[in-house]
């Protein structure tokens, strides 16, 4: 069993091995001398999958073989931004090195750690300006971030325990159960006003009282790690990254509430996430920060992890209840609040990772600290996967009260190929797309929920001219009916009925009164549905026809669209550039395309399939589409 003084003395032990990559911690410090270098590759979703194993294991021998001591590598968690990956970072100096592949790694060693060169092709491409050479937190990408639920992710070895410790992990769970009462924790967390980052944005410290206030003699903690949406990956960045602090912050939620048990739902599409977590859990019970008796205290928590199958729906609180129990994952009526009766009809506390990970830092540095940051309303950081059609797509996290403008473009870096942008659909199928006009528009729950959007668990794609918004609304409703669990008839069967009238219009096929019908689906929809997830299955459907209602009209009145998207609505041209090489002719499949070699060819409108293969054939751009 580990005393508190232990814990302490991993802490101190663990910090001589990692003080040149703690400089990533110590701004101030960067560049300045240090006692050993580290090379940190980014092990994130995208970057382990690039075969940072084998990058890792070629510094390791490259180094070996030239004689450097006092140089370590390690693989941490994801450094955030996933366009430009792998990538690695090379401390004290802060050198950001991007696309590296297993042949690169020679050049760095003998370079960089043999002769300290930098090897400038390597260098991410916003690391240069103006024939200076940045370190990686003064790139743009990283300048507005702020770090709290990632604040260990791109630093610690995620296999690690003992760096989780050095970073005063474990150390707030050791406070709680040593210096404060159940009341004094809860406290804390009502003062500190953290809302709910799984979407909804409940006060966690109201949930927990709620919890701490029924007698009963089980009580749960569950962690809802069921990331769904699409295009979201921020709670699977923690898990690969820093499963330790959900850990934590569980236990400390345990100890507040009054509960032994925890268990986290996790989908098994998450597998590196599911390794990470088991590694993390067993190794906390080994130390004794889980399991009975914590620390010496008489605390009792141990976490089990639930995988499961893949059902959206399954990231409702009472559905993903149902499933735990061994049954079908489906709603179940909000009779009573899940903190009174929830699994096994005992009182149960549901937090998704991202809240979790909160915990710990605002146990340590206190409420008024986190309420400095973000706003009033939503104090604290918002982490965000932002893609689409942005340049720097990846894992950002910013202030509460970060507008749009400032994600999308001072750190996202703008849309890509210098296309227009067109609007952000935030809060993933359940969220609205957002316009240009609300781009000044602060990221808080009160803002997004005034323009009709949410903030979801905190999804962020972009949006840029050539994309089609009736599409776009038509894309989330047949995932959303995909997913449906089908209790329910207003979801069942009315987002059905949404899908076919979207599927007609985009088809061509639409009539004014789709967009009434559309309207009138969208509020029975919303009004009568028996979970979360169906009560905004409507909302890119409502958001799209209320901010571009233009594009609607001219799908369904001019049989047009104006993106150029939907592929029904399309005619292909070919214009005076035609050089007559016959390439689109010898690549159109139903032979639509006819004329003469160095004669302009012409396009059969009616005979052509809209397939778009003479366009990518030609070698001259002569072929339009409208």
């Amino acid at each position: 069993m580990m005393t508190v003084e232990e814990l302490r003395k991993i802490k101190e032990e663990t910090l001589k091995h990692m003080e040149s990559k703690l400089y990533k911690l110590d701004k101030e410090k960067i560049g300045q001398k240090a006692t050993n270098r580290h090379v940190l590759i980014c092990g994130g979703p995208g970057c382990y999958s690039s075969n940072v194993e084998e990058i890792k294991e070629r510094f390791v021998e490259k180094i070996a073989e030239k004689g450097l001591e006092n140089v370590e590598v390690s693989i941490s968690g994801c450094f955030g931004l996933c366009e430009s990956g792998p990538n690695i970072e090379i401390y004290p100096d802060g050198t950001f090195y991007s696309r590296i592949k297993i042949e690169d790694v020679d050049e760095i060693v003998e370079k960089h750690l043999c002769q300290n060169e930098i090897v400038e092709r390597l260098l991410n491409e916003d690391a240069k300006k103006e024939d200076k050479i940045l370190p990686v937190h003064q790139v743009d990408f990283y300048k507005k971030q702020e770090k709290i639920a990632l604040r260990n992710c791109g630093i610690i070895d995620y296999n690690s325990i003992e760096e989780y410790i050095a970073l005063d992990g474990y150390h707030a769970l050791a406070k709680v159960l040593t210096e404060m009462d159940r009341g004094e924790v809860i406290e804390v967390m009502k003062k500190s006003n953290l809302r709910g980052r799984g979407g909804a944005g409940f006060p966690t410290g109201r949930k927990w009282e709620t919890a701490y206030k029924y007698e009963a003699d089980k009580k749960y903690v569950i962690c809802n790690a069921d990331e769904g949406d699409p295009g979201a990956f921020m709670d699977r960045s923690i898990l690969e990254g820093d499963p330790h602090s959900v850990l934590e912050g569980m236990a400390i939620c345990g100890y507040a509430v009054g509960s032994d048990q925890g268990y986290i739902y996790i989908r098994a599409e998450y597998p590196v996430a599911v390794k990470r977590l088991r590694t993390a859990i067993k190794q906390a019970r080994e130390k004794g920060l889980l399991g009975k008796n914590i620390l010496g205290t008489g605390f009792n928590f141990d976490i089990e992890l639930r995988l499961g199958a893949g059902a959206f729906v399954c990231g409702e609180g009472t559905a993903l209840m149902e499933s735990i129990e061994g049954r079908r994952g489906m709603p179940r009526p909000k009779v009573e609040r899940t903190a009174h009766k929830g699994l096994w009809g005992k009182p149960t506390i549901i937090n998704n990772v991202e809240t979790f990970a909160n915990v710990a830092p605002i146990i340590l540095k206190g409420a008024d600290w986190f309420r400095s940051i973000g706003t009033e309303d939503s104090p604290g950081t918002k982490v965000f996967a932002l893609g689409g059609k942005v340049k720097n797509t990846g894992l950002v996290e910013v202030p509460m009260g970060t507008t749009l403008r400032e994600i999308i473009f001072d750190i996202g870096g703008g849309t890509v190929g210098g296309k227009k942008f067109k609007a952000v659909q935030t809060g993933g199928p359940s969220g609205g797309c957002i316009p240009e006009e609300f781009l000044d528009t602060p990221v808080d729950f009160a803002s997004l929920s005034k323009i009709g959007s949410i903030m979801g668990s905190g999804g962020m794609i972009v949006l840029d001219e050539s994309d089609c918004m009736v599409d776009i609304a038509r894309f989330f409703l047949d995932f959303t009916v995909d997913e449906s669990c089908g209790k329910c008839v207003p979801c069942r069967e009315g987002t059905k009925r949404m899908l076919e009238i979207l599927e007609r219009i985009t088809e061509g096929e639409g009539t004014p009164e789709d967009l009434d019908r559309l309207e009138s689906l969208a509020e029975i929809i919303t009004s009568s549905s028996l979970c979360g997830l169906g009560q905004t299955a409507a909302n890119p459907v409502v958001s799209t026809l209320k901010y571009f209602r233009e594009e609607y009209e001219a799908h369904v009145y001019e049989k047009r669209c104006p993106a150029g998207s939907c592929q029904a609505l399309l005619q292909y041209f070919i214009t005076d550039k035609c050089i007559g090489c016959t390439k689109c002719a010898r690549n159109c499949p139903v032979s639509a395309i006819s004329g003469k070699v160095k004669e302009k060819h012409v396009i059969d409108t009616e005979t052509c399939i809209k397939c778009g293969a003479c366009m990518e054939a030609c070698p001259v751009g002569a072929i339009i589409k409208k």
